[in-house]
């Protein structure tokens, strides 16, 4: 009889698939009052699966005392987890993060030898492997099959699956790239995707020389290919490269070049600047890249199977929201996830825009009240935003308030006053608009409610609501007046809130 205790040998997150050939097992309860016999199918670590004469159970192996010879040894089996996916994104990202998830343990990471694409998580102890990961370098359509075929524990991708899971591990911005010696100023985001699809050809058609327009992009099967495809569309014809790296080497040196790619790519080209149809300046700060604020942009994911995964692949998929995986995904040169903050009156270009955008119907009487509630406070990188004609928060704003609702349990705004700043896009009148903005301000504080039912009134942002009053990207555009309907999350200092 073998009694299922934890100890050194068995840290909670070491675990394996144990699979064997059927055999006769009983659970009994620790406390005596109930045994349960039948046919072990499969151990993870954590739960016995039996083949019982009531059908299949699932049985959490801290309640029950196991007896029979399928019964698992205490010691911890090897796990085996393979990733596949981006190829210069595992690279860059995966090591770093197995690495910082075994020191977040005690335990060691062991990266694999030149040329190697396996490496170990042992214990320090008993130097036993616990873990040995691998990486594959695998188009998305392939990795996508592999982990719905079970044969991948997780897939890295830059866009997500509809039949698994889907973790977010970081952000990486689009950003426009034209060579060194290319003195375009800046160029627009709607002549930027004429450009790339072969609408516009000529650089002169965009205020340019009298060159043609060299379009450069991916190879179908790279990493960021099928992402820059679903934002942009079918890319003008051009040369084309296996890799980012390739592609940014060969814009850097082509004078009339235009491609997009990852920011953390752009290697020796150049930035372009980009703007939207009304010249608001598209900045991808990490700011505006965590608040999507910056449209082009394509977090990065790591997918895995809607079946139960092994305790040890949920902690590392816990782990990666935590700030010390975040601050490996910023080392790696992506944008990571963390809460981000920036003095309210930073980017004048905001205010700016309230200024110059601003209609009949927004007197200055309400531009001076939105410069005052923005001096001396911060802007966080938490931001809301909604389905279209719906109420119903997007995927992305839910994580945002699931997030807001743990920083507010951990004290973390202490000496500070939260507030939910609302706003509209332009469509309508100014009054209307202003109750829209007040309506979805007060709906995100409801549903922090819902979460987080344990929060004192006193700990839940105020509302404020400006209606129209500071756009962010241009009302002509469906996209633009997505940015604009927002709910953003400021902080002041306690005695100089919001008044």
């Amino acid at each position: 009889m073998r009694l299922l205790t934890g100890g050194v040998g068995i840290i909670a997150t070491l675990v394996f698939a144990f699979a064997t050939m059927a055999q006769d097992i009983t659970l009994t309860a620790r406390d005596g009052g109930l045994a349960l016999s039948g046919q072990l199918v499969s151990y993870d670590g954590e739960f016995y699966r039996v083949d019982t004469v009531y059908g299949g159970l699932t049985v959490a192996s801290e309640g029950v005392i196991c007896d029979g010879p399928a019964c698992p040894e205490l010691t911890a089996p090897l796990t085996v987890i393979r990733v596949v996916g981006a190829a210069e994104a595992g690279a860059r990202l995966l090591p770093r993060l197995f690495a910082g998830f075994a020191a977040a343990r005690g335990l060691t990471y062991i990266a694999g030898e030149t040329g190697s694409d396996t490496s170990e998580i042992t214990d320090p102890l008993t130097a036993q492997p616990l873990a040995r990961i691998s990486f594959v370098a695998m188009p998305p359509d392939a990795s996508r099959a592999e982990v719905l075929g079970r044969k991948a524990s997780l897939a890295l991708l830059f866009q997500s699956t509809k039949s698994a899971h889907d973790r977010a591990v970081g952000l990486e911005p689009l950003i426009p790239i034209v060579a060194q010696n290319n003195l375009f100023p800046a160029i627009r985001s709607s002549d930027l995707s004429a450009a790339l699809t072969g609408k516009i050809t000529n650089w002169q058609e965009l205020g340019g020389p009298d060159m043609p327009i060299v379009v450069h992009a991916l190879t179908p099967d790279a990493d960021f290919a099928a992402a820059i495809s679903a934002r942009v569309g079918q890319l003008a014809s051009g040369p084309r490269h296996a890799d980012a790296e390739s592609l940014a080497a060969a814009v850097a040196h082509d004078p009339w070049a235009l491609a997009l790619i990852g920011q953390s790519d752009k290697g020796a080209a150049r930035a372009l600047p980009l703007t939207d149809a009304c010249d608001f300046p598209m900045l991808a700060t990490d700011l505006n890249v965590k608040a999507e604020d910056y449209p082009l942009t394509v977090p990065l994911f790591l997918a895995y199977g809607r079946y139960r995964q092994p305790l040890l692949l949920r902690e590392f998929l816990e782990y990666l929201a935590t700030d010390a995986a975040q601050a490996d995904v910023a080392a790696a040169g992506f944008v990571d996830r963390r809460l981000g903050r920036a003095p309210l009156t930073e980017d004048g270009q905001r205010l700016l825009g309230a200024i110059r955008n601003a209609g009949t119907e927004v007197p200055l009487a309400e531009l001076q009240r939105l410069a005052t509630a923005m001096t001396g406070g911060q802007r966080l990188s938490l931001t809301f935003r909604f389905q279209d004609g719906s109420a119903q928060l997007d995927a992305h704003s839910r994580e945002n308030l699931a997030d807001l609702a743990r920083q507010i349990a951990a004290g973390n705004f202490r000496g500070e006053s939260l507030a939910l700043a609302g706003f509209s896009d332009g469509t309508g009148t100014a009054a209307v608009n202003l109750d829209l903005s007040r309506t979805r301000a007060e709906a995100v504080r409801s549903a922090l409610r819902v979460i987080a039912p344990d929060l004192r009134d006193d700990q839940l942002p105020r509302i404020e609501a400006f209606g129209e009053a500071l756009p962010m990207a241009c009302d002509t555009t469906a996209t633009g007046r997505q940015i604009n309907r927002r709910v953003e999350l400021w902080v002041h200092p306690i005695g100089n809130a919001i008044p």
